[in-house]
């Protein structure tokens, strides 16, 4: 089965996610969506989308779409992973979820009412550096001194 999406937000980590993505077998990079349509058009040719949006609600109303990667600015996020969810698409955002726990709650119970899956993007925690770094606090040989 094939899974449907699209990056919304083609900046640096939303070039990451299609570079992933595009190594999946079984993922099909749908489209596309940035704030200029000269780009949205541009990175969907260069990952054989069907085509970029500047218009994120006709982005969402594409029937074969099943779900959106949002690589968008912190301020948006709330809103338009609300906005996937009423339309029936799965959606992962990139950190953080909202800008405040009240936003986070209203995911997460929109989430349980669509039953639709709504994730954060936490990806760091494969970096080789994070690893390391993880290794040697679990080893006992670095301790953590402050965390922001």
């Amino acid at each position: 089965m094939t899974v449907n999406l699209a990056v919304v937000g083609l900046g640096a980590f939303g070039i990451k996610h299609l570079d992933a993505l595009a190594q999946i077998q079984d993922v099909k990079i749908q489209y596309v969506g940035h704030s200029r349509q000269p780009i949205a058009d541009e990175v969907a040719q260069k990952y054989g989308a069907k085509a970029g949006f500047v218009d994120y609600s006709e982005l969402l109303s594409q029937p074969d779409l099943d779900g959106v990667i949002l690589a968008t600015p912190t301020q948006m996020h709330l809103s338009q992973t609300l906005q996937a969810l009423e339309a029936g698409k799965h959606v992962q955002v990139e950190i953080p979820m909202a800008d405040n726990l009240a936003g986070v709650r209203q995911i997460v119970d929109l989430q349980k009412k669509t039953g639709l899956v709504a994730m954060a993007g936490h990806t760091r925690r494969f970096n080789p550096s994070h690893q390391y770094l993880h290794a040697q606090i679990q080893a006992g040989k670095l301790a953590i001194q402050q965390m922001d």
